[in-house]
């Protein structure tokens, strides 16, 4: 029987991690992830888990640690934020490359210099190419629903990759909403037992974990890894069918808000879709036919389910949480750009928007509106990429 609890976003990942109960935890504090360790910390000190959790010196030796554990069999979890993810910059090639299906929930912070300890996407965008799977949480239900979800994803036979569930750091870490508990034995049944695929600790098949991989196989290698990101896609689909039939919660790649008769829409991820549909709502309300389409899986990238969903528009917009330097806008533009090349030839604009925890209002999103209306109209696009609520 489900339970309803008042929890933040630190809190829901925490007690899904409650639920898994993971085999190895590896923890390390950074704002604004620090008070979800603590909540699993506290779990474990009341003997709720029987997790091994390993205290370290760094997010860096977090990750290995949770790779060594991964390797030699065990169902491992770790969590972290922006620099902190930074600086596990090299392990998190190592966890993807050698096929490892950890989970890590990633409470999105911005990367330093300045020093802002709030809100963007530019820590896990920058690691948008590191062979994990990504999936984008919009409230604090979603939170707790993803992390569940991510261990049979990562788990899945045809897939054994690592996975970041991504939660906006404060918006949502911090902020407390009612989650709907599953049953603790539901949620055991759901993710079942872990089967390790070639464990290391396995001494009837000893297996070799990251051997020198020159010009002879590394290609080979990195040639397999983008066929289980593939096979990522189906596993998305297949568990979040069995987990509506489990919650009644369905989930996708992506939500379509109020598209079925849109002329124009957003593309939007993370806590900020909240503010848009309100926004969609408030347009429908005076007569635009508006809409959204609430990105949840951006790795692996569903760009055909992406072109079905929005080619009948008449104007998008892609809204980036953080910016590519150097690039034609930002990384989820840039993505939908290169979905839509010759497949269609709708007006498609960039705003960058909210850096640094930045607010990003309801007049925000109206003025995108307005714009996507001006030039759905005249089918003319004027600035491709233009910068939301910055002063000039």
């Amino acid at each position: 029987m489900e339970k309803t609890l008042a929890l933040t976003g630190n809190e829901s990942a925490a007690y899904a991690m409650l639920q898994i109960n993971p085999d190895v935890v590896a923890c390390y504090p950074i704002t604004p992830q620090t008070e979800l360790m603590h909540k699993f910390a506290q779990f474990h000190a009341d003997g709720k888990v029987d997790t091994e959790l390993i205290l370290v010196e760094s997010e860096h030796s977090a990750m290995s640690a949770v790779v060594g554990a991964a390797a030699a069999g065990c169902r491992s979890m770790t969590a972290t934020s922006a620099n902190g993810l930074a600086l596990m910059w090299e392990i998190v090639y190592i966890a993807s490359g050698n096929r490892l299906p950890i989970v890590m929930p990633v409470v999105n912070r911005a990367l330093s210099a300045p020093i802002n300890i709030h809100c963007d996407h530019s820590d896990s965008m920058g690691a948008r190419d590191s062979g994990w799977i990504q999936l984008f949480s919009e409230n604090c239900q979603e939170v707790y629903d993803n992390v569940i979800q991510a261990v049979r994803i990562a788990e899945s036979p045809d897939v054994f990759l690592p996975i970041m569930v991504t939660l906006d750091g404060f918006v949502l870490s911090h902020t407390i909403e009612g989650v709907e508990m599953l049953d603790d034995d539901a949620v055991k049944n759901f993710i079942g037992d872990y089967k390790p695929n070639n464990p290391l600790l396995d001494l009837d098949s000893p297996v070799t974990y990251g051997p020198l991989d020159l010009q002879n196989f590394y290609f080979e290698h990195k040639r397999q890894q983008v066929e289980a990101m593939k096979h990522a896609k189906d596993a998305i689909m297949k568990v979040a069918d069995e987990f509506a039939e489990l919650s009644g919660r369905q989930y996708g790649y992506f939500e379509k808000y109020k598209l079925e008769d849109a002329e124009v829409a957003t593309v939007v991820l993370g806590s900020s879709a909240g503010t848009a549909k309100y926004v969609v709502d408030k347009l429908r309300a005076n007569g635009v036919k508006a809409g959204m389409l609430k990105l949840r899986a951006f790795r692996p990238f569903p760009y055909q389910e992406v072109v079905d969903a929005l080619g009948s528009m008449k104007a998008i917009a892609v809204m980036d949480r953080s910016d590519s330097f150097g690039a034609l806008g930002g990384p989820v533009f840039a993505e939908l750009r290169s979905a839509f090349y010759g497949k269609s030839d709708v007006p498609i604009v960039n705003y960058i928007y909210g850096l640094g925890g930045r607010d990003v209002t309801d007049v925000h999103i109206e003025k995108v509106y307005s714009d996507l209306g001006d030039i759905a109209k005249s089918g003319k696009v004027g600035e491709l990429v233009s910068y939301l609520g910055v002063r000039e």
